[in-house]
C-alpha cells in the first residue's frame, strides 16, 4: 500500500436485494426464489422490510461520514414490493444515513401488470429511475425464456412508465436467444428505441451453471449470426443517438450513476438476502456477502448473516481493472491509486506492454481499452492476475 486510504473521497451507494419472483426463469443464475404460495403476502413484505432496516443499522460505521448518492433495487422481482413499502423503507434508511439531494434510486421492474403497483406510485415513493426487465418484444422468445409478461406488456410498459412521469427508463434486452434470427434481434432494438427508452442494457444471452438452460441446453444462433447481430445492433443504436459508454450499456440520458460507481471501483453498502457489498477502510478494501436464502436471512440477526473478505494487495489490480476496463472511456490513471492504495508504478510495465500491443489506449493519463482491446478483454484482464 502507498498509504492509508481515505474512504471519504470515495462515492457511496446502496444495493438492496429483493429475492422473490413469481417464477424462476430458466436462464437466471441470480439469487431469486419463487414467491411463497404464488403471491407476496403483506406480512412477509413487512417482515422483510423490517429486516432490511435492521441489516442497514449494522452498517452505519461503513459510511464513514458519507451520504448515499445512488440506490439500486435488484432481484428477483423488486416490483413485487409495494410502493407504500418502499416509501416506508426509504424513510427509515435515510434517517440512519442521509441520501444526497437528487439521489438516483433505480427499481428493477417487471413489465407485467399483475406484479406491481402503478408506476406513478413508485415515482411518488421516491424512485426516480426504472429498469424494465423486457428481454424481448417477441412472445415466442418470452415464452422460451420463461418470462411471465407478454410482448404487448413489454411494449406498453415503457409508455406507461413515461406517462407516469419517469424521465429515466432503462430497458434490459438480450440477444442471441434460442432460435432467434437476425431480424428478430433487430426488431427488439427498434421497439425499445421507438417506444422511448432512454437507456438500453443490451447483452448476449450466456448459459450459466446452475440454471435450467445449463442442464438442458437450448439451440442458440450460430456464431456468424451473433456477429451480424452485434455489428448491426451497435450501428443502429449509434445512428439513433445512443452512446455505448460501457460494454453492454447504451445511453441517451446521463449514465447510470449507480453502475458507474461499480465500474469506477466505488463503495456500496448491501442489504437483503444474498446481497454483496464493498467498502473501503483506511487499512484496505473489503467485500462482504449476506446469506442467500430468504428464510435464513429473516431467521438470523444481521450480524450472523454476513461473510467478510479483505481483498489482498496482489488481487487488487485485477479487481480494479475488471470493473474500470468495462467503461469504453476507462478511468483517469490517478483513480487507480485513489481507489486501491497501490502505486501505479507497480503495474506500469504491464500497462506499457498492453499499450504496445494496441490493447490499451496510448494516453498515459487514462486507463482504457482500445476497440481491439475490448474484443479481447479477458486476455487484457489476465495480464493483471
Amino acid at each position: 500500500m502507498t498509504a492509508l486510504l481515505n474512504p471519504t473521497d470515495i462515492p457511496l451507494s446502496l444495493y438492496i436485494h429483493m429475492p422473490w419472483c413469481v417464477r424462476k426463469c430458466p436462464y437466471c443464475d441470480f439469487n431469486s426464489h419463487a414467491v411463497p404460495n404464488g403471491a407476496l403476502s403483506i406480512d412477509l413484505e413487512q417482515q422483510y422490510l423490517h429486516a432490511l432496516v435492521a441489516d442497514f443499522a449494522t452498517q452505519l460505521d461503513f459510511a464513514q461520514g458519507r451520504a448515499i448518492h445512488s440506490i439500486f433495487i435488484g432481484g428477483g422481482t423488486p416490483s413485487l414490493i409495494s410502493a407504500q413499502g418502499y416509501h416506508w423503507l426509504f424513510t427509515q434508511l435515510s434517517a440512519l444515513i442521509p441520501f444526497t439531494s437528487g439521489c438516483e434510486i433505480t427499481l428493477e421492474a417487471n413489465p407485467g401488470t399483475l406484479e406491481h403497483d402503478p408506476f406513478a406510485d413508485y415515482l411518488a415513493a421516491g424512485i426516480n429511475r426504472l429498469s424494465l426487465g423486457v428481454q424481448s418484444f417477441d412472445s415466442a422468445h418470452l415464452q422460451r425464456l420463461g418470462r411471465i409478461h407478454s410482448a404487448q406488456n413489454a411494449l406498453d410498459a415503457i409508455g406507461l412508465a413515461k406517462k407516469a412521469g419517469f424521465q429515466r427508463v432503462n430497458v434490459d434486452l438480450m440477444h442471441g436467444l434460442p432460435q432467434q434470427t437476425f431480424e428478430e434481434a433487430m426488431y427488439d432494438l427498434h421497439c425499445a428505441v421507438e417506444r422511448g427508452a432512454t437507456h438500453i442494457s443490451w447483452y448476449q444471452l450466456t448459459i450459466e451453471p446452475n440454471t435450467v438452460f445449463f442442464r438442458t441446453q437450448p439451440v442458440l444462433p450460430e456464431d456468424d449470426v451473433l456477429e451480424q447481430i452485434q455489428t448491426a445492433g451497435e450501428a443502429y443504436l449509434t445512428s439513433q443517438g445512443f452512446i455505448n459508454y460501457e460494454v453492454s450499456a447504451w445511453r441517451k440520458e446521463q449514465p447510470s450513476a449507480h453502475n458507474l460507481n461499480y465500474w469506477q471501483f466505488g463503495d456500496y453498502l448491501a442489504i437483503g438476502a444474498g446481497a454483496h457489498g464493498k467498502v473501503t477502510r483506511p487499512d484496505g478494501v473489503y467485500r462482504y456477502q449476506k446469506t442467500r436464502l430468504p428464510k435464513d436471512y429473516l431467521a438470523k440477526v444481521p450480524a450472523e448473516h454476513v461473510q467478510w473478505k479483505k481483498i489482498a494487495a496482489d488481487e487488487l489490480p485485477f479487481e480494479f481493472m475488471m470493473n474500470a476496463l468495462r467503461l469504453n472511456q476507462g478511468v483517469p490513471t490517478a483513480l487507480y491509486a485513489e481507489r486501491t492504495g497501490l502505486e501505479i508504478d507497480a503495474i506500469a510495465p504491464t500497462l506499457e506492454q498492453l499499450r504496445q500491443k494496441k490493447l490499451l489506449q496510448a494516453d498515459v493519463q487514462r486507463i482504457a481499452c482500445t476497440e481491439h482491446g475490448h474484443m479481447y478483454l479477458n486476455s487484457v484482464l489476465d495480464a493483471f492476475l
